[in-house]
């Protein structure tokens, strides 16, 4: 990186902002990750993006969806929901098998322990460098953001794969 890529970093990484889980199923395959990188990208209309690492798992599944699930993620004591999204790998184990979780609008897999969820349908996806961001349009949102995770709590996390 050059001295200036290291400056935003740096300058970024001193942000807290809130953590969100993906999750997605498509063709009968279910998969999902822990995002650093989402947020609300316009007002009128609303739109949401939500980036996803060309080195995770849930990569081809969420570039073959037509719909996705988005999650704020829990606050809770022991990181539960956080640690399995953000530091298993669906390589591995099936995240699914370890959390409640039910079949949400469109098919997709909403977790059951989350303040807020929502589904959005894919309008686009942005060629972003390491990641690629999905543009979601809301199809169907719950609950209310309170008891987040953020960025700053989740800085002990061991990522299940890297950036």
């Amino acid at each position: 990186m050059t001295g200036a890529e290291d400056e935003l970093a740096e300058l970024l990484g001193s942000l807290d902002r809130t953590m969100w889980i993906l999750t997605v199923s498509v063709d009968g395959e279910r998969s999902g990750c822990l995002m650093g990188f989402a947020t609300q990208a316009s007002i009128d209309p609303p739109r949401f993006l939500a980036c996803v690492s060309r080195a995770n798992h849930t990569f081809a599944p969420a570039m073959a969806a037509d719909h996705v699930a988005v999650h704020a993620c829990p606050d809770e004591p022991d990181l539960v929901l956080a640690r399995l999204f953000g530091e298993e790998t669906g390589d591995d184990i099936d995240k699914f098998a370890r959390c409640a979780w039910h079949e949400g609008p469109q098919g997709q897999p909403v977790l059951d322990d989350v303040p807020a969820w929502f589904v959005g349908r894919v309008v686009d996806r942005l060629e972003l460098g390491d990641h690629v961001g999905l543009l979601l349009e809301p199809v169907t949102v719950e609950g209310v953001l309170d008891g987040v995770l953020t960025f700053e709590r989740a800085g002990d996390l061991d990522p299940g794969h890297p950036a």
